[in-house]
C-alpha cells in the first residue's frame, strides 16, 4: 500500500490553512527577502538545468494559452492601458 499516508489528503483545506499559516511565520520570522532569495536561487537553478531558452518557450507557450482564452483583443485592451499609462507617468518609479 505504497503512497496511503494517514492524515489528510493533498488539497485538504486543513493542510491548505496550515501552510499558509507556516508561510506567514516564516516571512514575520525571515522576512520578505528570504522568500526573494530563495525564488532567485530557484530560477537560477532552473537556468542551469535547462538553459535560458527554456523560459523563452514557457513564455510563449503561457502566452498562446492566454490567446486562445481571451483572444487577441486582450492584447490590443492591455497595450492601450500600458500606452496610456507611460504617457500620463503613471507606474513610473519616482526618483529619490
Amino acid at each position: 500500500m505504497v503512497g496511503n499516508k494517514p492524515g489528510p489528503a493533498k488539497g485538504d483545506p486543513r493542510m491548505v490553512e496550515a501552510g499558509r499559516r507556516g508561510g506567514q511565520t516564516v516571512k514575520e520570522e525571515r522576512g520578505r527577502e528570504f522568500f526573494q532569495a530563495i525564488g532567485q536561487k530557484g530560477g537560477q537553478a532552473t537556468k542551469e538545468k535547462y538553459g535560458p531558452e527554456f523560459f523563452s518557450q514557457i513564455g510563449r507557450k503561457g502566452g498562446e494559452s492566454v490567446k486562445r482564452e481571451r483572444g487577441v483583443e486582450f492584447y490590443s485592451s492591455i497595450g492601450r492601458k500600458g500606452g496610456s499609462s507611460s504617457r500620463t507617468g503613471k507606474g513610473r518609479a519616482k526618483k529619490p
